[in-house]
């Protein structure tokens, strides 16, 4: 059974989606609607813009969507499975038609904004953790205040999130209990915890107010892991998403178990493929062509 991902942040890469714009009269198309749904030029941006131009929330979101959903659709992907990595879920749910690609664009651009603006009302950072059991990086969370799990992407690397002298407290624990690297990360936000609040209530007005449609095949959400296909639990999960953990790791082992067998990723880079590789070494994976 073929299963599709969706990468989010951190899969940028300049002069991403110039190759579809050149070759597919479609890609041009939804570009363009892009530009005008966003009032900027992002197709300059993706095209000829420098990674420090790629790296500002605000572009990084949709830049990523609208890469990964054009590729979904000049390539007509007809998917048994599909799952996001966080923002990678506004992608898989686009591409399967759970909201048209315009709605989509609109709901990741006010999800950008909204979490810059969480960002700057709040002292949070984030720090990835190596080599050391889940529910030991859990047992050190729970000890410190506003620090939580943020982002299991395989099994041995775990990212944490909360406010910045809990994170770097954290760290130094963990380091002592025997993490090969717990190393504070370059973002500007305490992504995927309690912090991300403000955003969650944003963003639940703009989802709450989108035409969504049923899924057409399972949807393993972040939260919460298992499949999904009914409209109204999508969009509670959609919301739930900004303040609880990416749970990759769950979701790829939940697919494999109801049949998952290939994972194809659609959109910039190969970040997911290196994943699901470390969370399973038996199943394909490739980049959707």
């Amino acid at each position: 059974m073929k299963a599709y991902v969706f990468p989010g942040q951190g899969a940028q890469f300049s002069g991403m989606g110039k190759d579809l714009y050149d070759q597919y009269p479609q890609a041009k198309e939804m570009f363009e609607k892009a530009n005008d749904i966003l009032g900027f030029d992002i197709m300059k941006i993706m095209f000829e813009g420098s990674a420090e131009d790629l790296k500002k929330t605000e572009v990084t979101q949709p830049a990523i969507y609208i890469h990964s959903v054009i590729k979904a659709k000049v390539l007509g992907i007809q998917p048994e499975l599909v799952a996001g990595h966080s923002l990678g879920e506004f992608s898989a749910l686009a591409a399967i038609g759970v909201f048209s690609f315009e709605d989509g664009l609109k709901l990741v651009a006010k999800r950008a904004t909204a979490m810059q603006a969480a960002t700057e009302q709040t002292e949070g950072t984030m720090a990835a953790v190596l080599g050391l059991e889940d529910t030991i990086v859990e047992e050190v969370c729970e000890g410190i205040e506003n620090v939580v799990p943020a982002n299991y992407n395989c099994p041995g690397q775990l990212v944490i999130s909360g406010a910045v002298r809990g994170i770097h407290d954290a760290c130094e624990i963990l380091k002592e209990k025997g993490a090969k690297r717990a190393l504070v990360l370059p973002v500007g936000g305490a992504f995927h915890s309690p912090l991300m609040q403000p955003a969650r209530e944003e963003l639940a007005k703009a989802i709450e107010n989108t035409v969504f449609h049923d899924a057409v095949c399972p949807v393993y959400q972040n939260v919460p892991t298992t499949a999904v296909t009914s409209s109204e639990e999508i969009k509670k999960n959609l919301i739930a998403q900004l303040t609880a953990p990416v749970k990759w790791t769950q979701s790829v082992q939940n697919m494999i178990l109801d049949g998952a067998n290939t994972f194809s990723e659609v959109g910039p880079g190969k970040v997911l493929q290196g994943l699901i590789k470390k969370i399973n070494r038996e199943v394909d994976v490739n980049s959707a062509e």
